[in-house]
């Protein structure tokens, strides 16, 4: 029998408890944070609209109970964040400090998708980019205010109700001179936007186009809750809190509320659970068969740790043994087996990360031509002379939802209407939901319960959540107050409410992903503040003491240092280092070294990352300096592959030191002039020799020089890691190298 490629493609969609339980009566907002408000009118329910048009195709998406409460709150009218507040308010009478607040955080987007394609928007940016908070303080007119407290409001607005919508249009129309009535109407169309997610969800769950899932409550790491050792199945030598969290009693709670919430908004049981950040155990296992879910979903990494097997890929990105990951296993319990699907790690990241920076028809192209050769390699794979699938085979893609399409233009509907248009075209492919394939193919291959791997979708472990000290220092506050909690038999769930939502709302996975290093963004200030509000609530509604320490932030969130990378990064190369570009890059601070940079402190900063398609370096130099002056005329960028076997060479340069990076033997040699900013890249050869190679390298030096690498150019395995050492020279005479006695370490994803 011929099968077709089955894909299981689900949207992950959550955010966290930005209700804060101290401001329940503040007039300003009882909502911390105004981001559910503002992912409710951009990315939730355009997607299954969109989807709705192509009715053949299914997929699932999961709802955090967190996010859907939340949500209920928006629609209802019973929500304000402060940035409603801030919007709601006369421009003329805005004080001061209501105006810094104003400039600092109602830009807070993608601004080359968000905010650029809208004139009046772009030049408030700009002006404050370029000018600074305190000119636009000084400057800015009441009706400047009026408009970027308008814009703020509209940018989010999904391009789909554009063009549903001629009340929206009128406003993109206009383009400024907003009054304070035009804005209580935008904040007015939100709360219409809003109102109709959950019914339109729920209207296709119906009609069997979307599996409906849900998470654990609050979203929290449930192998963490179980055992906070469960960190070193990953990273044997991972640093711990002080003290063991061991609470699995309230992962049963979390199971339960989520599939309650679910069922009272959706009308049926679900099937399926997302566990948060697709972390798994053994010990989570059992709870989660006896809430009586049918199927749960991780990563290929998790996948691989339990089976004892390294997923190897071609240069392209395909695997070699595709019938291992693509295909459903059976977990054993003694509530009763559990199904587990593994995503695709790669394709996955090419939605999320790498295909909003492409012209949307070449990434759909992309990923179908991805799809194909899955197929092919699995024809393969069968030893027969047959030329279609006699397996059932299921692709999983599992992503979030939400943020990728701040990175795509025209907020995704380019894309998605493409890649819907060619999946409905295609008859060799077949979107279907996961509980859809199960029923219709149950797993027969087991993973032994005690072989499944501890960890989570991000590098197979838990340390985006624990290890760092910043972060064991929040487990062990969190730890603190639920041994408080267990000393209260008597406040149970049903006399003493407030006690437990508080605790899970601190339980929750965000929080400690915000914490240390790893991950930062603009507000994580807020974060912080509103975990120890949670905890705090706890002792409150005890009438316990509350420890000082719950008043003090967990970290000073000041400090900028040197970091690895946070994520996936496409910066457009132009030589004038948009910060944004760059947010999630890796950074080693140059200047404030110690030894010879320090004392030029010519280069201030290196900055460096990678999506799927290329690697990026930026080297900030001091202001002012000119090549071929003080600055080296010539930057000198050499790699090497740890643990793979190909030709090597010595620095091509005269009067290189016999001195530890630079007398490494590499394998390929990036050379940049920065006076005609051209460039030349060569491979090491036979005998210690090197020989030119083409390349579609791209650079451009400006306010700093910016540099982007193609992975395909080296023809290198993903999963590969490379070393990289850049040297400055003066017409080919070594002068200095960086960053100093240490390299910089990528792998290619």
């Amino acid at each position: 029998m011929a099968y077709p490629l089955y894909v299981a493609l689900i949207w992950h969609h959550h955010q966290p408890w930005y209700k804060s339980p101290e401001a329940i009566a503040d007039p300003t907002g009882q909502y911390r944070m105004p981001w559910v408000r503002l992912h409710g009118v951009k990315d939730y329910l355009d997607l299954v609209l969109i989807l709705e048009d192509y009715p053949q195709l299914h997929q699932t998406i999961n709802l955090v109970p967190s996010l859907i409460l939340q949500l209920e709150e928006y629609g209802q009218g019973k929500a304000i964040d402060p940035h409603m507040t801030l919007t709601l308010t006369p421009e003329q009478k805005l004080t001061g400090q209501q105006k810094e607040t104003i400039i600092d955080n109602f830009f807070h987007a993608n601004h080359r998708t968000v905010i650029d394609p809208y004139p009046r928007y772009r030049q408030l940016y700009e002006q404050k980019q370029e000018k600074g908070r305190k000119w636009c303080l000084e400057n800015w007119s009441s009706q400047d205010y009026g408009d970027l407290l308008a814009w703020h409001n509209l940018a989010w607005i999904d391009p789909l109700f554009r063009e549903r919508d001629r009340q929206i249009q009128t406003w993109f129309d206009k383009g400024k001179g907003f009054t304070l009535s035009d804005r209580q109407a935008i904040l007015k169309k939100h709360q219409e936007i809003i109102r109709q997610i959950l019914p339109q969800h729920r209207k296709m769950q119906d009609t069997g186009q979307l599996e409906l899932i849900t998470s654990p409550y609050t979203h929290p790491i449930l192998p963490l809750l179980a055992d906070s050792h469960a960190g070193r199945v990953a990273i044997p030598e991972m640093a711990l809190p002080d003290r063991r969290f061991q609470w699995s009693q309230d992962i049963p709670r979390h199971l339960r509320k989520g599939r309650k919430v679910y069922s009272d908004q959706f009308g049926r049981e679900p099937r399926g659970l997302w566990p948060s950040e697709q972390s798994v155990s053994p010990a989570i296992l059992p709870h989660i068969a006896q809430a009586k879910f049918k199927w749960i979903c991780s990563d290929e990494a998790v996948l691989g740790s339990s089976l004892k097997h390294f997923f190897h890929r071609d240069e392209t990105g395909n695997l070699y043994q595709p019938e291992i990951l693509y295909r459903p296993y059976r977990l054993q319990t003694l509530y009763g087996d559990l199904a587990i699907v593994f995503r695709d790690h790669r394709l996955s990241d090419l939605v999320g990360f790498t295909y909003g920076g492409m012209d949307s028809r070449y990434a759909v192209s992309d990923f179908m031509g991805h799809l194909d050769a899955i197929a092919r390699s699995l024809i393969e794979q069968q030893g027969t002379h047959e030329t279609t699938l006699n397996h059932p085979w299921l692709v999983t893609i599992a992503l979030d939802g939400e943020n990728c399409w701040e990175h795509y233009p025209e907020d995704g509907l380019p894309f998605l209407r493409e890649l819907y248009k060619r999946l409905s075209e295609d008859q060799d492919i077949q979107l279907v939901t996961v509980s859809e394939f199960l029923q219709q193919f149950p797993p027969t291959e087991i993973i032994p319960t005690e072989s499944l791997h501890s960890g989570s979708w991000i590098d197979g472990s838990f340390s985006s959540w624990i290890g760092d000290p910043v972060k064991n220092k929040a487990w062990d506050l969190l730890n603190a107050a639920r041994q408080t909690l267990a000393k209260h038999p008597e406040a149970t769930e049903e006399n003493n409410p407030e006690v437990w939502e508080a605790l899970l709302a601190a339980e929750g996975s965000d929080w400690f992903w915000w914490f240390g290093e790893g991950h930062s963004s603009n507000e994580d200030a807020l974060f912080d503040q509103l975990f120890r509000e949670h905890l705090r609530s706890v002792y409150h509604a005890l009438n316990e003491s509350i420890p000082r320490e719950l008043y003090q932030p967990l970290e000073d969130h000041a400090h900028v240092g040197d970091r690895p990378p946070e994520g996936f990064i496409q910066p457009v190369i132009d030589g004038y280092g948009d910060e944004q570009d760059w947010e999630k890059a890796g950074r080693i601070e140059i200047g404030g070294a110690r030894g010879t940079m320090h004392k030029a402190s010519l280069v201030q900063r290196l900055l460096y990352g990678s999506n799927h398609l290329n690697f990026y370096l930026r080297f900030d130099f001091k202001k002012g300096v000119k090549p071929g002056k003080e600055l080296a005329n010539e930057l000198h960028l050499f790699w090497y592959y740890p643990n793979i076997p190909v030709y090597t060479s010595p620095v091509p340069l005269a009067n290189v030191p016999q001195q530890t990076p630079v007398n490494y033997l590499f394998h390929h040699h990036l050379g940049i002039n920065l006076m005609t900013e051209s460039c030349w890249m060569q491979e090491a050869n036979a005998n210690h020799s090197w020989h030119s190679k083409s390349s579609r390298i791209n650079i451009a030096f400006s306010q700093c020089l910016e540099v982007s690498i193609p992975w395909a150019d080296l023809h290198k395995k993903p999963g590969s890691s490379l070393h990289l050492i850049a040297i400055l020279a003066d017409h080919g005479k070594f002068r200095d190298y960086l960053p100093e006695n240490n390299l910089i370490m990528l792998q290619i994803p």
